[in-house]
C-alpha cells in the first residue's frame, strides 16, 4: 500500500514531529512511505533519513501559489498513491485538492490543534474539503468539538493520540521519597535522574545557577503559549520563595518582545530564556515542575516529555491539556491566564515533595500505558487499512 503523508515543512513542531515518528514506525512489509514537504525542510528530516523515508520538497513560496499545487500534482501522478494524508492546513488545502483531481481512492487530512487563528474564509475551505475527502484525523477531542462548531460533522474524525518514546531507559526524575534517592536533596535527587547528564552540566548547558529550584517551560515563542501569564507568574513564585527560576526553552516570533517584558516585570534570576535546546529530554528531569499557560492546543508533545519524565504538569485548563493532565492525579489544571495560580500550586508542590512525586510517577504511567508510538502507529495501520477497503 503506498502511503503519501504531506506536511508543509519538518520544523521543530509537534505535528511534524508526530508524522516524522509515523513515518519511521509504520510496518515496511505493508507500506511504501513517503513524505512530501509542501514548503520547504526542516531539523526534522533526520529522523526520516535514519529510517530511509524517502522526502520530496516542492518549494511553495507565497501563501497563495498556484505553481506549488501542480509541482504538487505532478509528484503525486508520479507516485500514485494508494492513501494520500495530509497535515496542517496549507498542506490539508492543496494536497487533498491535488489527490481529488487524480482520483486517489484513500484521502484524509489530519487536524492538530484548536485553531483560533482560523478566519471564516479558512472554514469555509476547511467544510468543502471535508465533505469531499475520506475523512480526517486528529489527536484530541478537544479538537473536534472546536471543528464540530465550525461545521465539520464530528463523525468524519478518527482520533489517534500522540505517541511518545517510552522505554526502562527514559531520563526520569528521582525524588527524594524514591529508594534511588532516599535522604538526598531535591537538587541533588534530580541530579541522579539523568544518568548522561548531571545537574551541573545541565545548569550550565541551560546558563542556571544550579542552587535554584528550576521550573521549565518548553515552545515556541509566539502568542498561543501565553508566555507573558507564565513570566508574570515566574514573578510571584520567585517573590514569594525567592528560590526559584522559571526556565523558557524555545525560540519564536516573540523573543525580543517576551525579553522586554520580562525587564520590565521581573528579572534574569526569577525568569531566563535558555533560548532552543535539542536534547529537553536530558533536561527535564533537572526540574521540579513544568509549565504550560496555552490558550489552545491539540496535544503538546512537550507535555508528553515531562510526564515520561515523572515531571509534574502544572497547565492551563484548556480542551487538549485535559487529555494529558489528570487534575489532581498527574498534574494540576489552572484557569487560563491566573499567573498568581500558576505560582500559588507550584509553591505547594515544591513545599510538599510527597504529592509532588505521586504525580509525577502517574503521569508517567499515564504515558506509557496510553501514548506510546507503537499505539499510535497501530491505530493509524488500523485506520488506513479499514478505510481503504472501503474505498
Amino acid at each position: 500500500m503506498r502511503l503519501c503523508l504531506v506536511i508543509p515543512t519538518l520544523d521543530c513542531g509537534g505535528a511534524e514531529k508526530q508524522l516524522c515518528l509515523l513515518a519511521a514506525g509504520l510496518p515496511r512489509d505493508r507500506f511504501d512511505v513517503h513524505v512530501v514537504l509542501l514548503t520547504r525542510d526542516g531539523p526534522r528530516r533526520r529522523l526520516l533519513d535514519e529510517a530511509n523515508v524517502p522526502v520530496t520538497v516542492i518549494g511553495k513560496r507565497l501563501k497563495a501559489d498556484p505553481t506549488a499545487y501542480f509541482r504538487l500534482r505532478r509528484c503525486l501522478k508520479r507516485l500514485r498513491p494508494d492513501i494520500v494524508h495530509t497535515w496542517l492546513f496549507a498542506a490539508n488545502s492543496y494536497g487533498r485538492t491535488a489527490a481529488r483531481s487524480l482520483a486517489v481512492p484513500t484521502i484524509l487530512g489530519s487536524e492538530r490543534c484548536v485553531d483560533l487563528w482560523k478566519t471564516s474564509r479558512h472554514f469555509a475551505i476547511d467544510r468543502y474539503l471535508a465533505r469531499r475527502t475520506t475523512g480526517l484525523t486528529t489527536n484530541s477531542q478537544g479538537v473536534i468539538d472546536f471543528y464540530a462548531r465550525h461545521g465539520i460533522d464530528a463523525a468524519r474524525f478518527h482520533v489517534v493520540p500522540n505517541g511518545i518514546e517510552t522505554s526502562p531507559d527514559d531520563a526520569v526524575r528521582r525524588w527524594p521519597n524514591t529508594p534511588e534517592a532516599a535522604g538526598a536533596s531535591p537538587v541533588a535527587a534530580s541530579s541522579a535522574a539523568a544518568g548522561r547528564l548531571d545537574r551541573d552540566a545541565a545548569c550550565r548547558r541551560l546558563g542556571v545557577d544550579p542552587g535554584r529550584r528550576l521550573i521549565f517551560a518548553v515552545g515556541r515563542l509566539w502568542p498561543q503559549k501565553r508566555y507573558r501569564d507564565l513570566i508574570w507568574g515566574g514573578e510571584m513564585l520567585g517573590l514569594l520563595r525567592g528560590d526559584t527560576t522559571l526556565v523558557i526553552l524555545g525560540d519564536g516570533p516573540q523573543r525580543g518582545e517576551l525579553m522586554r517584558y520580562r525587564d520590565a516585570v521581573t528579572n534574569p534570576q526569577r525568569v531566563w530564556f535558555a533560548g532552543p535546546q535539542q536534547d529537553v529530554p536530558e533536561l527535564l528531569p533537572h526540574a521540579e515542575a513544568f509549565w504550560i499557560g496555552s490558550a489552545y492546543e491539540g496535544q503538546s508533545n512537550a507535555v508528553m516529555e515531562a510526564m515520561r519524565a515523572a515531571v509534574p504538569v502544572v497547565a492551563s485548563d484548556i480542551p487538549g491539556n485535559r487529555d494529558l493532565v489528570v487534575d489532581g492525579q498527574t498534574g494540576i489544571l489552572v484557569g487560563l491566564g491566573d499567573a498568581a495560580e500558576f505560582a500559588k500550586v507550584t509553591n505547594g508542590l515544591l513545599e510538599d515533595a510527597d504529592r509532588a512525586a505521586d504525580y509525577g510517577r502517574a503521569g508517567r504511567a499515564r504515558i506509557i500505558e496510553h501514548f506510546s508510538i507503537d499505539d499510535m502507529t497501530q491505530r493509524h495501520v488500523d485506520l488506513y487499512q479499514t478505510l481503504s477497503r472501503r474505498s
